[in-house]
């Protein structure tokens, strides 16, 4: 089963219901996180736990630190008496993972650069373009080159035999099966070569194709031609005349970067926010610990998103996600601080009618 193209369908189900891909993709992010709703729930409170039993587990530590073996099975016992799952926090961010790869895999797909790949969505040109990028017209007849782009076939192609013209020909292995004769050298003629075996035909037929038309998407400037390929022997070939294309720096990229580091630090914040209870309470090397990786994360994963091609479809969805983050943070946090006040409150009654019992005895 091919995810990726089940999940550009799917796309493109939420794009003809909300009118534009863009939302599609922010529509797609909801549902996700919708889903995942009640894990994040459970993360937050197992997080919550974890600050309030931190002095003990570190009693623990201190007591049996000689002993790591004890401490481990003390720890257990502590985790499973208090009904504590501490690996409960990493199950959603385990479950979007898959997720991320699939939107990744999708809007850099061939599929996608085809059919909506040069979406504009409010402030971005192109979901599918990455900081830096080289732009190609599509369909000119003329590809759009740099030195060591790779070019990639579509899923299907439209073969003429004498007699018949076949329509929507399965290509095996498209992301393989398009060669280039020769060297690439941009603003010459790029040569390009299809084995017979890549077409999903009978024998009898593959014997009697006279030419076909494909269409090939340079992965880097994300251009689509569609090219007319003549039979030489046991090979379809096609000459394409080529320009020469630089990289450019794409802004509305680097601004949804900063946009992720910027609701990315929000989030930290606001899951690492407590009572002055817990906070009190709290291991101070632990806290240390937490306060700095909320800082340098979100400049570390900036950085990383510089270096690493990520399309801007795949940051919007980073963005809203980390958006719908903070909205159910806040939520869940003011849930549980009722949830304790009313506890305490339970606890004061009862202390207070114990006192009162104590006085009228008196």
């Amino acid at each position: 089963m091919d995810f990726t193209t089940l999940t550009i369908e799917f796309l493109g189900k939420l794009a003809s219901i909300v009118g534009n891909y863009g939302w599609a993709i922010i529509a797609l992010t909801v549902l996700v996180r919708l889903c995942l709703w009640p894990l994040n729930v459970s993360q937050q409170r197992s997080m919550r736990m974890m600050q309030t039993l931190q002095p003990k587990l570190k009693a623990i530590q201190d007591r049996y630190k000689s002993n790591p073996q004890v401490m481990q099975q003390k720890l257990m016992e502590f985790y499973k008496e208090h009904k504590f799952n501490p690996m409960g926090g990493c199950m959603p961010l385990l479950i979007q993972m898959p997720i991320f790869i699939l939107l990744y895999s999708a809007l850099m797909s061939p599929q996608f650069i085809q059919m909506a790949g040069d979406a504009p969505f409010l402030f971005v040109n192109r979901l599918d373009t990455t900081l830096r990028a080289s732009a190609g017209i599509s369909n000119d007849g003329v590809m759009g080159a740099s030195k060591f782009d790779k070019f990639i076939l579509g899923k299907t192609a439209v073969v003429y035999l004498p007699d018949e013209t076949l329509e929507n020909v399965k290509i095996s292995k498209p992301n393989q099966a398009l060669e280039i004769q020769g060297e690439l050298v941009p603003g010459e003629p790029i040569d390009f070569k299809i084995s017979l075996d890549n077409l999903n035909l009978k024998f009898s037929q593959l014997q009697k194709i006279e030419k076909a038309e494909a269409v090939i998407t340079d992965m880097n400037t994300k251009e689509s031609e569609t090219v007319t390929f003549e039979r030489q022997g046991e090979i379809l070939a096609a000459s394409v005349p080529s320009i020469e294309v630089k990289q450019s720096f794409h802004y509305d990229v680097l601004l949804l970067i900063v946009l992720f580091g910027l609701t990315m630090f929000i989030s930290q914040k606001v899951m690492m926010a407590t009572s002055h209870t817990d906070t009190a309470s709290q291991d101070p090397t632990q806290a240390a610990i937490q306060k700095s990786m909320g800082t340098f994360m979100p400049i570390m994963i900036i950085a990383t998103f510089v270096i690493i091609p990520i399309p801007a479809g795949v940051l919007l969805y980073l963005v809203t996600s980390n958006l719908i983050q903070i909205l159910q943070t806040v939520i869940v946090n003011k849930q549980m601080d009722i949830e304790e006040a009313h506890k305490k409150q339970q606890v004061d009654d009862i202390d207070l009618k114990n006192a009162k019992k104590v006085d009228n005895k008196e």
